[in-house]
């Protein structure tokens, strides 16, 4: 070898190599950084609070059973509740029960609010109020749907 070919290797970086530290590091940085932001928190409870509401208020059940109706006409009637018993559901029947569902959980997050109001009285009061009456409606209209399916037609 030539002193030029040595010193043209010498002068040749060597190729940049990704160890799995400097890829794990640099992952690590970027899932700290957007777990930690405020709006990513929103978001992933959000999905939650969704995903839960919908297994609870039977949307896997109408997602997955065949030839699921969305509603009943008999004798001049709609019908939005199943009347054949507590195994069958309608798609309105899961569309009313997340509905409900979700205004329970509005309520519940009205009386939280106004745990945080207490230095506004009233304001705090009528959260208050409000919540608790969404959460009693909600309660109600879910038992009397619950009885209205188990007496049937």
């Amino acid at each position: 070898m030539t002193k030029k070919n040595k010193k043209q290797q010498l002068k040749q970086k060597p190729a940049p190599t990704t160890t799995q530290s400097s890829v794990s590091s640099s992952l690590s940085k970027w899932f700290k950084k957007v777990v930690t932001t405020q709006p990513f928190a929103l978001i992933i409870t959000v999905v939650l609070i969704g995903a839960t509401v919908f297994l609870l208020g039977g949307g896997l059940y109408t997602m997955t059973t065949e030839n699921v109706m969305p509603s009943l006409y008999y004798n001049n009637r709609f019908y939005f509740l199943s009347p054949w018993g507590m195994s069958e559901q309608f798609i309105s029947e899961t569309i009313i029960t997340i509905m409900l569902y979700i205004m329970g959980f509005a309520g519940l997050l009205s009386v939280y609010q106004s745990t945080k109001n207490a230095s506004k009285p009233r304001q705090a009061y009528i959260l208050l109020l409000v919540g608790a009456s969404l959460i009693l409606l909600s309660y109600v209209c879910l038992e009397s749907a619950i009885n209205i399916k188990s007496a049937g037609f």
